[in-house]
This record gives structure tokens, C-alpha cells and sequence, in this order.
């Protein structure tokens, strides 16, 4: 019956025009199945225009589709109105398809894919990044349509402006009245020396400094110093406010560090906080003299796409910041998280938007810490600075060689396999220890800890063609003392030296032992 009734349907819709008639309720759509009603979707609400009528109409006028194909004529469809303005007859494109309304999909973002490592964007996925060429890099997040563009967020309220047009200036009216030696903040005492020492002389004001290491090695504790150092202002003449953010510990847990730390200045400040604008916000009264950040990748933008620690916020939160130290010359030191592989967590654009990276480098077992500079727009990066970890917290070595040399605690008349080098770090001369051992039988063929494995092959294999060495029969191990990477040449001589007296040594003894055996036997 339902076939009967959807062909008398179209008979009567293809010759509609000549009897001008309404649909008759015995044919109305209701009498069909749901699924053919949803097809159709009559609308007969307006009357059709006659087909001598020439001029416009209000209504437009659509083919009507069935599952047996098209409909002969057309079908008079209502038009769209407009939901601001209340116009009628606005044609949507892709509102409708037939005269079955299709809504549109609300709240789909825009897809790009960002490299982790040089930040570049596109808006497809590739196997590694179009710019670096790095493969396995690129990350997927999606743009909201309620999210703010980085210009907006860059002319947030929160930023200070500064009064008059802004124009190029002189490069001698830049540098005039400037002051070179007192231009940035000193570090007093011992440790204050030592990290000067690797920022290049101290603090430049508007500076952002990312540091950066492992969990654990110290930097919560290194920068709370430094913030002691600034508040108490023995070389500036008079205290000066420091504020100290953290979005990873509470107020009374950096109040119980500090008490271990025995700091007991009045002029640092403590904030819990993980709002880039909140932290601003409160900044602006106190006017401090330093900021810092504990951590990059705890903190957020309300208008930035994604959670803190994110490739989109991580990379506006420090553009945000270093826009506020530029425009307030208030030097700004940020905490980096690092990945498993030892590089700061994030993209890789970050460690391009700050103006120095430092590393603190230290073994679990030693109490000793390196601190070196990777990027230094103010500074040399060639510099190290060596501390070590005490219940006070982190002092500077006096005597850095005696970290890098191990104690000659022995039994033994005579030391084999041990070499000591000089190398140059920066301005200062470092001695370095290197340990060798040759060992026969051994499965392991080679084995090395602080020395590029290239070098000790060469090495080797130069002490075995030229010097005559029978290294091929015995597993060499090699090692430096406290973890240090021995990267200059000149000590490759030490590395020749610590083996061969090893090999020798190892012959020599097996030569007295067999010609004591000898001995044995004959007066047997």
C-alpha cells in the first residue's frame, strides 16, 4: 500500500502546477513510513508560483528526492532566514542538501601538527619535520574557536605600557650614561662568584634565564640562593625585593627549604600560583628587583589552546614573560623540566626565546654539581662552574681539581693504569684522572665511560700498530673520574698513557709471577 501511495505522490506532484491544489490530506506524509518522511521533507506551508509568473518570489524552489531517484518538477522549499538581522531569503551554502537541512558541526577547531623540536607548524601530518627533518617529532593539537591569536594575548592588560610613541633609537643614545660595570646585578661571596662566573659576570636586567637538570640535582635550591643573594643586596647598597613563584610546592613548603637553607631575609616573597596573569597581576605593586618561575611547565595563559606544560602554552607563557622582562627590565629566571634523554621538556623553540640555558649536571653518588652555560647572549658559554651539595645547601669547591681526582688509597708500590691530565675549561685549568684497565678473556671487547667511543678506538688502534701493543687479546675499560666528558685533545695523551701502563704492568706481573713458579719448581 505504501508503494501505491508514494507513486500516486509523485503522478500528482509532477502535474501540480496545472491544478494549483494543496496536498490532499489523504495523501499527506504522515500516511508514509518515518524514514520515507524524513526523505521527502515536504514543505507546502507557501503556495508555488505560477509558471507564467516571471518575476522574483520569496520562496525558493528545489527538487524533491525519494529512494526511488529523483522526483519529475520541483518542490517549493521555505527559505533560510537570518538569525542577527532577521533577513529573509539569505542563502546558506551548505546548510542544505536536497531540502534535508544539515546542521553544521559547532566547536571543530583547526588541526596542526607542531615539530617538539623547532616548533614549526603544518597543517598536515608527516613522517618527520619539513623544516629540521626530524623524524617522530610532530604532536597533534587542535585550535578552539574561542581561543585568543597570540596578538591578543600579547596586548593583554596585564603588560605595562609605557606612555608616548615608541621609535628606532641611536645606537649612542642607547649606549650613553650606561654604566658597563655596574650595568648588571653582582653576586657577592663564594657561591655568588661561582654562578657569575658561568652567567657571564651577573645578572643583566630583563634577562630570561632557563635552567635547566635532572629531578632531584638542585635547581629549586640554586635559585632560592640566588634570590637570597639578590634580597639581601650586600653589593647594591640596599635590599631589594625578590619574588619567588612555584606551581609545584606550597608557601610553607619553600618556607621550610629556606629554614634548612638558613635564610632568614625579610625581602623575599613567596607566591603559590600557576596563572601567567595572576602572577603578573600580583607582581606589579612590590616592583621586585628579580623573578622567578618554579616551573615553565607548570604555568599557563587563560587564552592560550591546551593544559600547562603543553607545546602551545609552554611557548606563549615564556613569550609572555620575556615581552614583561624586555618592557620592565626585571630579569626573569625560569625552572625547565628534562626529558629522558636530557634536554629541557617542551618545543624546541623555547630554548630559542630565552636569552641564556643553563645545565646542572651531577651524579647520584657524588655530592658534587656542574653548572655550564649552553646559550649565553651576555656571555661566554665556554665556562663551568663547580659546586657541591651540602646540608646548607650549595657551595662553591675551592679547589675544583680535587673532585676529578680519586684517592690513592693502595696497597700497591706502584699505580697502573692511571693518568692524570690538564685541560683547559673556560679560563680556569682543571686536573682530570683517567683510569684504564686491559683485562684477557673477557667477552666484553671494549668498554668506556666519559670518552667518546670513536677516540678510544683510535687510540687503541694506534697503540697497537705503532707501539706494538697486543691490545687485540684483551678487553680494555676505560674511565673518567666523576663523571666528567673528556672532550678536548689534549687528553688524549693521558688516555695512550693510563693504557699502556696498564698493559705493561699487567705483562710485567705475569712475567714475575711466572718466574717465581719457575723458581719454586727448581728448588723442588
Amino acid at each position: 500500500m505504501q508503494v501505491l501511495d508514494m507513486r500516486a505522490l509523485r503522478i500528482f506532484y509532477a502535474n501540480r502546477h496545472l491544478l494549483n491544489l494543496s496536498v490532499p490530506k489523504s495523501l499527506s506524509v504522515p500516511r508514509l513510513s518515518r524514514h520515507l518522511h524524513s526523505a521527502f521533507v515536504l514543505r507546502c506551508a507557501e503556495p508555488s508560483r505560477s509558471p507564467a509568473h516571471n518575476e522574483p518570489s520569496e520562496t525558493t524552489t528545489r527538487r524533491g528526492w525519494s529512494i526511488y531517484g529523483r522526483a519529475p518538477g520541483r518542490l517549493p522549499s521555505q527559505t533560510v532566514n537570518s538569525s542577527s538581522d532577521g533577513n529573509e531569503g539569505a542563502k546558506r551554502p551548505n546548510d542544505r542538501v536536497g531540502n534535508v537541512v544539515r546542521n553544521k558541526k559547532k566547536g571543530k577547531g583547526k588541526v596542526n601538527w607542531v615539530c617538539n623540536e623547532c616548533g614549526y607548524s603544518d597543517g598536515q601530518w608527516w613522517g618527520s619535520c619539513r623544516e629540521c627533518n626530524a623524524a617522530g617529532t610532530m604532536t597533534r593539537f587542535s585550535e578552539g574557536n574561542s581561543s585568543v591569536s597570540v596578538s591578543e594575548a600579547a596586548s593583554a592588560s596585564w603588560l605595562p605600557q609605557h606612555a608616548g610613541e615608541v621609535r628606532p633609537l641611536r645606537l649612542t643614545d642607547v649606549s650613553r650614561g650606561v654604566s658597563r660595570p655596574d650595568w648588571r646585578i653582582p653576586l657577592y661571596g663564594p657561591f655568588g662568584n661561582e654562578v657569575s662566573r658561568v652567567l657571564g659576570g651577573g645578572l643583566v636586567p630583563g634577562s630570561l634565564v632557563l635552567v635547566g637538570g635532572d629531578p632531584g640535582v638542585g635547581k629549586s635550591t640554586l635559585l632560592l640562593q640566588i634570590a637570597a643573594l639578590i634580597a639581601e643586596g650586600h653589593n647594591l647598597g640596599q635590599p631589594a625585593p625578590v619574588v619567588y613563584v612555584s606551581g609545584e610546592e606550597s608557601v610553607e613548603q619553600i618556607g621550610n627549604r629556606a629554614d634548612r637553607l638558613t635564610i632568614g631575609t625579610d625581602e623575599i616573597f613567596l607566591y603559590s600560583s600557576t596563572d601567567v596573569e595572576d602572577i603578573l597581576a600580583k607582581l606589579q605593586p612590590l616592583s621586585p628587583r628579580v623573578l622567578i618561575i618554579d616551573s615553565i611547565q607548570t604555568v599557563y595563559l587563560k587564552g592560550v589552546i591546551g593544559s600547562a606544560g603543553g607545546i602551545s602554552q609552554v611557548k606563549e607563557c615564556t613569550s609572555a614573560l620575556l615581552r614583561f622582562a624586555k618592557k620592565t627590565d626585571i630579569p626573569v629566571l625560569l625552572i625547565g623540566h628534562v626529558t629522558k634523554s636530557g634536554e629541557i621538556a617542551g618545543p624546541r623553540v623555547l630554548e630559542h626565546i630565552v636569552d641564556v640555558v643553563l645545565y646542572m649536571e651531577g651524579e647520584k653518588c657524588s655530592s658534587h654539581r656542574l653548572l655550564r652555560s649552553v646559550k649565553n647572549r651576555f656571555g661566554s658559554t665556554d665556562e663551568l662552574g663547580v659546586l657541591e651539595m651540602s646540608q646548607s645547601g650549595l657551595q662553591a669547591v675551592s679547589n675544583p681539581s680535587e673532585m676529578f681526582l680519586s684517592e690513592q688509597c693502595t696497597d700497591s708500590e706502584f699505580l697502573a693504569g692511571l693518568a692524570v691530565a690538564v685541560i683547559m675549561d673556560g679560563s680556569r685549568a682543571f686536573l682530570i684522572e683517567i683510569q684504564a684497565l686491559c683485562a684477557s678473556g673477557s667477552t666484553t671487547s671494549r668498554q668506556v665511560n666519559g670518552i667518546q667511543a670513536s677516540r678510544a678506538d683510535m687510540i687503541i688502534a694506534v697503540l697497537t700498530k705503532q707501539a706494538g701493543l697486543k691490545l687485540q687479546d684483551n678487553a680494555v675499560f676505560l674511565n673518567v673520574v666523576s663523571g666528567v666528558t673528556l672532550t678536548e685533545t689534549a687528553g688524549d695523551l693521558a688516555v695512550a698513557a693510563a693504557i699502556c701502563s696498564r698493559h705493561v704492568i699487567y705483562d710485567l706481573v705475569h712475567l714475575i709471577n711466572l718466574f717465581q713458579w719457575l723458581c719454586f719448581i727448581s728448588l723442588n
